[in-house]
């Protein structure tokens, strides 16, 4: 499948996570990074959640999280949950992104390089993870040293 690239702003709005292990924290730091206001549903979590600016809800998923979100993701290690939540916010129109099933996702998260405000997405469409990282840890240390490569435009 081919998938049409974009960046989105997420300032101020609402986007939830459901899971917050490895895979579901280097999602929320992206989204708190991109000014999104984040929802967290997590049984469990880490303590570093705590510290994060998201609104944590400490408990199983249930189908009603999903309403008034612009984006979710399922980011659990459950195949049952993430399909209960994808299924859900397919229902509902939300696009959401299933960590654990490429086929699931209504938009992938490529890998990503930032230098200030240029930055370069790289995805093989979830085929291939680990090439995309690869890749991404390449154009990292072809960057290594540049603060801001792409200057701040100004605006009137």
């Amino acid at each position: 499948m081919l998938y049409y690239p974009v960046f989105l702003d997420l300032r101020g709005r609402r986007v939830l996570v459901v899971g917050a292990g490895r895979v579901g924290l280097r999602k929320i730091r992206g989204l708190l990074e991109a000014g999104a206001e984040v929802t967290v549903v997590d049984p469990h979590g880490s303590p570093e959640l705590e510290r994060l600016p998201i609104h944590l809800r400490r408990r199983r998923f249930r189908r009603a999280d999903v309403r008034r979100h612009v984006l979710v993701f399922a980011a659990t290690d459950q195949r049952d949950v993430n399909r209960a939540v994808a299924e859900e916010a397919r229902r509902l129109g939300i696009w959401v992104n299933v960590a654990d099933n490429p086929a699931e996702c209504d938009f992938l998260v490529p890998a990503r390089v930032r230098r200030g405000n240029l930055q370069i997405a790289v995805s093989t469409g979830g085929q291939s993870p680990r090439l995309a990282a690869e890749l991404r840890k390449k154009l990292e240390m072809l960057l290594a040293g540049e603060a801001d490569v792409v200057p701040r435009r100004r605006r009137r």
